[in-house]
């Protein structure tokens, strides 16, 4: 991620690209955050690497653009990324959107869309990376865990950090109990960091991210 510091975005004229690997519930949180008005973007299209994705079956439903680009049909990870770049280029995407996406991205990607990768990770960051979150939580005891949207770099969730919201860790809990919990405020701080970036209120200095006031938003 560039250090410089920057406003990201630019109201009103962002198309986003969904790419999601299975049931697309944040999805249908930012169709409907659009939907209501709170967010003022267009989905261009929704990707998925599985054809048997039911997030692809959302967007269907919603007139939305649905291809799958599935990563075994590609016996190199670049040519499978470059599939998807070809699909989020021709669909006019400003705004790549990581809903569920459970594949690491390599520089190849995040270079074409350098500070315009958006992703939500169900653990407080820069605890519990990976694919095993609430696992790993739950294994080393943690009273709090929670989900963070961040930006996207180059390394496995590592990226600037937007929003977080944290979520008590219960006595009995089970990974499904708790990723029940945790994708409840997914939906919640996914949308709004979507609406902040469309809305231009996101400022970058270095790892920091700033939300600027609206009147500053729009004036970036």
């Amino acid at each position: 991620m560039k250090s410089s510091s920057r406003a990201v975005s630019l109201m009103h004229e962002e198309k986003l690209g969904v790419l999601c690997s299975g049931r697309g519930s944040n999805l249908a949180s930012i169709i409907a955050a659009i939907e209501d008005g709170s967010i003022h973007a267009e989905i261009a299209v929704v990707i998925a690497d599985k054809a048997d994705a039911y997030a692809l079956e959302r967007a269907r439903e919603k007139g939305i653009p649905a291809i799958a680009v599935v990563r075994r049909d590609y016996a190199e990870r670049d040519a499978f990324e470059r599939a998807l770049l070809e699909q989020l280029h021709a669909h006019g995407v400003t705004l790549v959107v990581l809903a569920g996406f459970m594949r690491i991205l390599s520089p190849l990607f995040v270079h074409a869309y350098t500070g315009r990768i958006l992703n939500i990770h169900p653990a407080l960051l820069p605890s519990f990376p990976g694919a095993h979150a609430h696992r790993d939580a739950l294994a080393y005891g943690v009273k709090v865990s929670g989900c963070t949207a961040h930006f996207v770099d180059e390394g496995t969730d590592s990226g600037p950090i937007i929003l977080q919201a944290a979520v008590p860790v219960l006595a009995g809990d089970t990974e499904e109990t708790l990723a029940a919990r945790v994708l409840e405020q997914e939906h919640q701080i996914f949308s709004e960091a979507i609406r902040l970036y469309v809305e231009g209120r996101l400022r970058l200095d270095g790892r920091k991210v700033y939300i600027l006031q609206e009147d500053e938003g729009e004036e970036s």
